[in-house]
């Protein structure tokens, strides 16, 4: 598995990276392929945050877990994004077709220089570029809450890869928007 790190805020110390590596590094029984983990530390106010994605392929798992202690907030997100894969896998298995993930994507790049003169009157602070696959609405909504995200964009293989948007609703069900 290929680790990277991101501090926020604060500087953490080799054995907390080599602590995450060897709790993260477990998971990896559970992918095909070499995954890829961003862990993100943070601190606000003494309350500790780690932050987990994996990328598997193009298939995301997110976890984020704040606690007095950075050790326990690595435990817990580790427990609660092993407990994420293991439901998901039956759901994937049973759901997704054969290899629907298994593609190599192009990987995910982050714009944060924006031309403040051009943006007046809406300040775009991030742009996000990521690949748009076919899929089916079931397995956007699958990625979506995989993700942690209210919204997902994907081109739907049953409107003959239209554009479309899959999102979740207050009273929480999920709504999908269709180009025509």
């Amino acid at each position: 598995m290929k680790f990277n790190f991101t501090d926020k805020k604060i500087q953490f110390s080799n054995e907390l990276r080599e602590y995450a590596e060897k709790k993260v590094g477990k998971l990896e029984r559970y992918f095909k392929t070499e995954a890829e983990a961003f862990i993100t530390f943070s601190t606000e106010r003494g309350r500790y945050t780690a932050e987990v994605t994996i990328n598997d392929n193009g298939l995301f798992h997110r976890v984020t877990d704040t606690t007095n202690d950075m050790y326990a907030s690595i435990d817990s997100a580790v427990a609660a994004i092993e407990r994420k894969i293991r439901k998901n896998k039956t759901r994937l298995g049973k759901r997704l077709r054969a290899g629907s993930f298994d593609r190599e994507n192009e990987p995910l790049s982050f714009h944060d220089d924006i031309d403040e003169e051009e943006h007046q009157e809406f300040k775009i602070v991030r742009t996000k570029m990521f690949p748009v696959k076919p899929m089916t609405p079931e397995e956007a909504v699958l990625q979506m809450n995989l993700l942690e995200h209210e919204f997902f964009v994907f081109k739907n293989q049953s409107r003959d890869d239209a554009f479309s948007i899959v999102y979740k609703r207050k009273q929480g069900d999920y709504g999908l928007i269709e180009t025509t």
